[in-house]
């Protein structure tokens, strides 16, 4: 039966016999036809809608760099490798990075033996080696870097970073590529106090009126430096103090700075100076470590440096006149004298890897890049002070120092209580073996290693590390603000 027959039927009854009227009735119910119809067909579409709405609301895969993340409702850890390590990179203006580095004549001073606009090459690695001397041992992963160029090789990693959103709402941390340390080289000689904190200044402004810094005024953010903690806390505005006071700023100590030397700020966390060896996978890495433990190392103790003239009763003054006098114990690379070379990666790997011992006093500042030098030659570090390295570096180095490395007390040896070479004689070999593996083993954690794209890449180098850190330490920043 048709089905405008069968509302017929039930719309126009039979006549109906009432046993208290002798009547017949017939009952019209065309008004609520209408009403039936009406409600059967919205109720319908709306069930219909529903259904297909569920369908299309399942969350899509997570995306990588500038792909914009559509829906995480519903999405599991399981589905989701990057869950809560989503990362935001502000797009800052060019004056506060890129802008740098295409005038990088102005940061290059008079007396520095190379011009900094070297060093920009291959994303902040420098120039490749070549080298007569470096056949064989020496490959397409070394580079002339330079140390200044961290905030570069970091930013350049950041922008391969494989959890990347452009949607800050579901980032854990939020990347600030501002070159601090670049732009502060260019105003810290001769230039007034004004000129020194001018882009700091600038760039507080710029991101105070961006609503990511609302979200927790800026205790998600963090930035690079590859200048020492200390060179931006400058706590006068007398001309012939050094540095800057951008971390003074109120807004600037919300901020997570990474730093390859911190102080006793909270904020402040120390990462790995770079070295030359920039690897780009893991077998890569695993060849250097065997060919580390394979080498002969003639000399028990090693130094790279120049001694602090400047410097009243100069730990590195004593360590140099232990050196000469070690019977040839001990060789020294005097950059006083040869200058150069201490900036040449062959000659200091020359020097580390034919070393047991390699010393790490302090120099300018508590920290050396020679100390990352000479782990990465397999070369047992030698400290003076605690905060060269044991206070410094907790995201990567082990807790028991013992482990990797020497310790003697820079004031026993200025008041010439102890001797270097009768310290490290005393060294068993067994322990030697052992710190040296140990010293080994750390060497993936303190390189930057070049993440290429569709080639196997090295894990947990330094900058993975960092990462990790960070993501860690903002877990923890808003647990305690629940």
């Amino acid at each position: 039966m048709k089905f405008h027959a069968l509302i017929s039927e039930f719309c126009v009854a039979k006549p109906l016999k009432n046993k208290w009227r002798n009547q017949s009735r017939r009952i019209n119910c065309s008004k609520y036809l209408c009403f039936l119809l009406m409600f059967s067909i919205v109720l319908l579409i709306f069930l219909r809608h529903l259904f297909f709405f569920s369908i299309d609301a399942r969350p899509s895969s997570h995306h990588h760099s500038k792909k914009k993340i559509h829906s995480l409702v519903g999405e599991s850890s399981s589905q989701d490798s990057c869950l809560g390590r989503y990362i935001y990179i502000h797009d800052l203006p060019m004056r506060f990075n890129q802008d740098l580095l295409t005038n990088c004549q102005v940061l290059t001073r008079s007396i520095d033996k190379t011009s900094m606009c070297e060093y920009v090459q291959n994303s902040g690695f420098g120039p490749r080696i070549l080298s007569s001397e470096a056949s064989g041992l020496w490959n397409s992963n070394w580079f002339w870097t330079n140390q200044f160029m961290l905030e570069v090789i970091f930013h350049d990693r950041m922008k391969k970073y494989k959890c990347l959103t452009n949607d800050s709402l579901v980032a854990s941390a939020i990347f600030v590529p501002y070159y601090a340390g670049l732009d502060l080289r260019r105003y810290l000689w001769g230039f007034n106090t004004s000129m020194r904190d001018s882009s700091g200044f600038d760039l507080i402004n710029w991101l105070k009126q961006k609503p990511q810094w609302k979200t927790m005024w800026g205790k998600d953010h963090f930035l690079v430096s590859s200048r020492i903690a200390r060179d931006f806390r400058r706590k006068s505005d007398r001309k012939s103090d050094w540095g800057s006071n951008f971390r003074f700023l109120p807004e600037s100590k919300n901020l997570s700075m990474l730093t390859i030397e911190s102080g006793p700020w909270e904020n402040d966390i120390a990462v790995p100076y770079p070295t030359s060896f920039h690897p780009s996978s893991d077998y890569q890495v695993l060849q250097w470590q065997n060919l580390m433990r394979t080498q002969n190392r003639p000399y028990l103790f090693s130094f790279a440096g120049a001694s602090r003239t400047r410097q009243k009763n100069s730990t590195r003054k004593e360590i140099i006149r232990h050196c000469q006098s070690s019977n040839k114990l001990c060789k020294l690379l005097d950059c006083n004298s040869v200058g150069h070379e201490c900036d040449d990666p062959l000659k200091l790997m020359n020097l580390f890897r034919s070393s047991i011992f390699c010393l790490q006093p302090p120099g300018d500042s508590l920290t050396r890049r020679s100390t990352f030098d000479s782990i990465l030659a397999g070369c047992i570090p030698v400290f003076f002070h605690p905060g060269s390295a044991y206070t410094q570096y907790l995201w990567y180095l082990p807790k028991n120092y013992s482990n990797y490395s020497v310790f003697i007390s820079a004031t026993d040896l200025k008041l010439r209580k102890v001797r270097i070479e009768e310290k490290l004689v005393t060294v068993s070999k067994d322990e030697v073996a052992s710190m040296r593996e140990e010293v080994i083993r750390l060497i993936p954690r303190i390189i930057y290693g070049d993440r290429l794209s569709g080639v196997e890449s090295v894990e947990d180098d330094a900058f993975d590390l960092a990462i990790k850190g960070v993501l860690k330490r903002l877990d923890r920043c808003r647990g305690s603000d629940l």
